[in-house]
């Protein structure tokens, strides 16, 4: 699972992604964590024809049930798993409400093996191989306040186990046996990743049917990846 990423800047995002941008200027934080605002690319919702925008929003979809935009639970990651039968994103799912987050990198925690464990983690900062942004997987949503009126964005990021994949497999502290205090086996583990959507496939996830965007619900491969260990990136509005 992923709790910060990076933006790239708004021309690179508008020149990448052919996108124009809503009326006014986008501000989010360079640095993006759950609950921060942050850009994300969907379909337009008002163009008679197929057209891109970009939005910002929250980073942590606000459910169609929820009483307040502040939730009390966290909404940043969705497991793609559970995107059919979860009540906070089945229906953005069922509804095609699918989006591209602009990321330039994302950051994990790496705990090291097991039997080195670090008393801490080192984050570890992933790029891609090729020196392009990331296009990540989200679905977003649009929730009105119904005392004020007042429209809210958001978005979530999406997820897929990445148990076996030789670098994603490696984030995150192992789960342990509540019995033998050693790492649960692989097949009970649950590593996370996000899941990045290549250029050619950008209007296949935005706009295809559940089944065709269910195709594209994939990890990328290990020499796609620029990773290593990062310093902290303080919050900064673009």
């Amino acid at each position: 699972m992923c709790n910060r990423y990076e933006t790239p800047d708004v021309w690179e995002i508008e020149r990448y992604w052919h996108v124009g941008r809503e009326d006014g200027p986008p501000r989010w934080v360079k640095a993006v964590f759950p609950r921060s605002p942050g850009p994300f690319i969907r379909r337009a919702r008002h163009a008679t024809g197929y057209e891109r925008e970009l939005v910002v929003g929250q980073w942590g979809l606000i459910p169609w049930f929820a009483k307040t935009p502040k939730l009390t639970f966290s909404t940043n990651n969705a497991r793609s798993e559970e995107l059919a039968s979860k009540p906070t994103f089945k229906d953005p799912w069922k509804r095609g409400q699918r989006c591209i987050i602009p990321a330039s990198s994302f950051d994990e925690p790496y705990w090291g093996p097991y039997e080195e464990q670090f008393k801490k983690c080192q984050w570890w900062s992933f790029r891609r191989a090729d020196g392009q942004p990331w296009g990540l997987a989200g679905l977003w949503n649009t929730w009105v306040d119904k005392a004020t009126g007042e429209i809210h964005e958001s978005y979530t990021m999406l997820t897929v186990n990445a148990d076996e994949h030789p670098i994603m497999g490696k984030m995150h502290k192992n789960e342990l046996d509540p019995a033998t205090k050693k790492p649960l086996s692989l097949e009970r583990q649950d590593k996370r990743s996000v899941i990045p959507i290549e250029p050619g496939d950008v209007d296949q996830w935005l706009i295809g049917s559940v089944e065709e965007a269910m195709q594209l619900l994939k990890l990328a491969p290990a020499d796609a990846f620029d990773a290593g260990p990062t310093e902290l990136v303080q919050p900064t509005l673009v």
